[in-house]
């Protein structure tokens, strides 16, 4: 009896944490792209601790990118209500918006190699390499749940 017990308060205590975390849990969609902008150039500013002119710099090149990205963004819901699959995309659009990434990537990299110095740099590199890996595994990991569905 005490073990049944002991399993069900575990199994409502974990059940009413993973509730919690998903309400609590605020998109960064739902910021304007000032909003972003700014607390991306301030985690940044904590994590490679940047001069103010740096700060600012950086700042200006996120807003830069927000406002690219959310037009983008904009652009498809105007154009698509529905969402489209991966698959309803022709070969030469999947290829355009693969290019169209890459190169703001590489513009993105170039901008930061003239803000930061070199030590900075690599620091920053190191961090983005970091999350893009968290990112992927979190996206494998979602991936797996809905195929066992």
């Amino acid at each position: 009896m005490k073990k049944l017990a002991l399993i069900t308060l575990v199994f409502i205590t974990s059940f009413a944490n993973a509730q919690h975390n998903k309400q609590s849990k605020q998109k960064m969609q739902d910021y304007t792209p000032e909003e972003r902008a700014q607390l991306h150039s301030k985690q940044l500013t904590l994590d490679l601790d940047l001069s103010e002119t740096q700060q600012k710099q950086v700042e200006n090149l996120f807003l830069e990118m927000e406002k690219t990205r959310q037009t983008k963004i904009d652009e498809r819901k105007q154009s698509n209500t529905e969402k489209p699959s991966k698959a309803s995309l022709s070969k030469e659009e999947k290829l355009k918006m693969k290019n169209e990434r890459l190169d703001q990537q590489i513009e993105m990299k170039k901008h930061m190699k003239e803000i930061l110095s070199e030590e900075q740099y690599s620091k920053w590199e190191k961090l983005r390499d970091e999350k893009k890996g968290k990112y992927q595994k979190q996206r494998r990991q979602k991936k797996r749940a809905s195929l066992k569905e």
